[in-house]
């Protein structure tokens, strides 16, 4: 699984979680076991994982992390060269804000923003403050799918113009849920963090946050994202210029605000377009057998690429190149594990010790994010949108670009 022992640079960086279940958790034993980095510190605003996380990553670096509820505490720690973020989205930019400012690198997972505005202030954060910000859409580290993306550029299947990318899973009803009071474990002040604060209710936390818009940002952006990248990346697009959005809220009667079907067109300048279909609740497989992945189509044929490899086709249907490798398992769990995690770890922390080029450096993480934020909003205001694709703000349209950014907790507003 990880890669200690090879090729590993005299230095190492030392990192703190922030989060310490789920993905979180992951993300801790990769930083453990992958060589030149170290996990000094775990926060999470829930205690109870923390001491079994601790264990786990003491196996793999034998040294035991420091854990605490407040991550705020790392970055006061010279010792802490970078913060790992993930925590819920509502807390993705303002926690990355705050470590650069603390002089801290900054590795956060997908989306990295939860607005448009929110896009904005990352990348201005990065430039601003000069450290490495590296975005968690880990298929951008693939050997495979940087491979599938040379092939594209010298033409395998001609002028690319349309991608498709999708997902779909099987997920349950979040139910209606009640005021409930704050559990003992749980730090529910700073769990809300930088988001209006409301009242505890019993079907939010730990993962349920995804499908509010006060905290999360749909299945668009925690999954679309990755698809969508790879789509973006192979048509070598930046932002739309007119972005639809439909869908709805169809299988549950709940409280999940955000969509369980979505369809969303992007048209770019050059004539070229994406498409990204989401089902949330019905798991039936797109292609081949597959929930996710990104169909590239051009002149000369089509490309199917997923987190496994590429396949190449002719306009006959004929497979004419695949580098395929053994699937890492279940692609739709939450927790996203797999050895492209442990790539791209490598790949920020080689950015940092010895200058090397970010695989996925937060400026063009976000554009990806920006395109999928207007796509949502697009399907609130339930119409299209023209976009000026230089900035990615909407044209003519106050309504829609009201929602481009949100509103904070007294005192938690993002600033650099």
């Amino acid at each position: 699984m990880f890669s200690r022992g090879i090729n590993a640079p005299n230095e190492k960086v030392t990192v703190a979680i922030m989060g310490g279940r789920g993905r979180a958790g992951y993300l801790a034993e990769v930083f453990a076991g992958v060589d030149g980095t170290e996990v000094k510190s775990i926060f999470d605003v829930d205690y109870r994982p923390l001491n079994e996380l601790a264990t786990k990553v003491e196996e793999l670096q034998q040294r035991k992390p420091e854990v605490g509820t407040d991550f705020r505490t790392a970055l006061d720690d010279p010792d802490i060269d970078a913060l790992v973020i993930a925590a819920p989205d509502h807390w993705h930019t303002p926690a990355t804000i705050m470590a650069l400012q603390a002089g801290k690198h900054v590795y956060v997972e997908k989306p990295s923003s939860q607005n448009p505005a929110e896009a904005e202030l990352i990348v201005r954060a990065q430039k601003r403050y000069d450290k490495v910000v590296q975005m968690g859409n880990q298929q951008r580290s693939a050997p495979e799918s940087i491979e599938a993306i040379q092939q594209i550029r010298d033409g395998l299947i001609g002028d690319v113009y349309y991608a498709k990318c999708f997902y779909a899973a099987n997920r349950g009803s979040i139910g209606r849920g009640s005021i409930a009071p704050v559990p003992e474990w749980l730090d529910y002040e700073l769990w809300q963090g930088p988001a209006p604060r409301t009242p505890y209710r019993d079907n939010i936390i730990h993962y349920n946050w995804h499908w509010f818009h006060r905290w999360g940002t749909g299945e668009a952006l925690n999954n679309g994202t990755h698809e969508y990248d790879i789509c973006r990346w192979a048509l070598d697009v930046d932002l739309p210029s007119r972005i639809s959005s439909n869908g709805g809220r169809f299988h549950f009667d709940d409280d999940w605000e955000f969509y369980d079907v979505q369809n969303i067109n992007f048209d770019f300048p050059d004539g070229k377009m994406i498409n990204w279909e989401g089902r949330s609740c019905n798991g039936y497989r797109f292609f081949e057998g597959k929930g996710r992945g990104a169909l590239i189509h051009g002149t000369k044929g089509s490309m199917m690429i997923d987190r496994d490899g590429y396949i190449a086709y002719n306009l006959d249907n004929e497979e004419i190149k695949r580098r395929v490798r053994a699937s890492e398992g279940d692609h739709l769990n939450t927790v996203g594990g797999g050895d492209l995690t442990d790539t791209h770890i490598m790949n920020f922390a080689n950015a940092i010790r010895q200058g090397d080029a970010l695989n996925s450096p937060i400026e063009s993480g976000q554009k990806s994010s920006m395109a999928l934020h207007l796509g949502n909003i697009s399907q609130y205001v339930g119409r299209s949108l023209n976009i000026n694709p230089a900035s990615g703000r909407i044209i003519g349209d106050s309504e829609a670009m009201g929602r481009w950014s949100r509103e904070y907790a007294p005192g938690w507003e993002p600033r650099i």
